[in-house]
């Protein structure tokens, strides 16, 4: 079922500001936009390779966002859930095509090069964001959305369109799975900026 962000119960703030937008109101997108920025850009720079990428991922969100405005899923009274999973399927998307042209790459030839005392940095980044690009869209958001983001698993699914338990044993498949690829990592998950 779609709904419109613009006729919800949201907060009375960002109610008024999604009412305008729907009328193309661009100042009122704007403020929505410095509403939900920070949080959506912390996001995608944990699931991107850099900031110029991840400043890519926020842009295209929120041009998505406005596209979609008059059809866009609220979850609890925001559409903060909507941008976190628009960004996380531009960052698959992203990481897709940065993988076709690394191999390119790879093929051509290249000089001997020191990686730098961020290496093994960059190396557990790298494979921690390759892991979640092998899980399916709909489970990589989901694990985003709960892991990442702290979003209860209810309105999780409600972001993604699943019931809670089926949420639930998918979050779990996708975490059992993450964990023996990543076994020797011991990653941590990091909140992201301004969610504590």
């Amino acid at each position: 079922m779609r709904t419109l962000f613009c006729v919800m119960d949201l907060d009375a703030d960002e109610a008024e500001l999604c009412s305008r937008a729907c009328r193309d109101d661009g100042e009122a997108f704007g403020e929505l936009f410095d509403l939900h920025h920070r949080r959506v850009f912390s996001r995608a720079l944990g699931l991107a390779r850099n900031r110029h990428d991840a400043e890519d991922v926020t842009a295209a969100a929120f041009f998505e966002l406005w596209r979609k405005r008059r059809s866009v899923r609220v979850v609890n009274g925001s559409i903060l859930p909507w941008l976190l999973v628009t960004a996380v399927n531009f960052a698959r998307n992203g990481r897709r095509s940065t993988v076709r042209y690394e191999r390119f790459l790879r093929t051509m030839p290249r000089p001997d090069h020191d990686d730098g005392p961020d290496a093994e940095h960059w190396e557990t980044r790298r494979r921690v964001t390759a892991s979640l690009a092998e899980l399916s869209p709909v489970d990589s958001a989901l694990f985003v959305l709960t892991a990442l983001e702290g979003l209860p698993m209810t309105q999780a699914a409600e972001a993604l369109g699943l019931k809670p338990s089926t949420a639930r044993v998918r979050l779990h498949r996708a975490r059992v799975r993450l964990r023996g690829e990543l076994h020797d990592l011991n990653p941590t998950a990091r909140p992201a900026e301004g969610t504590i």
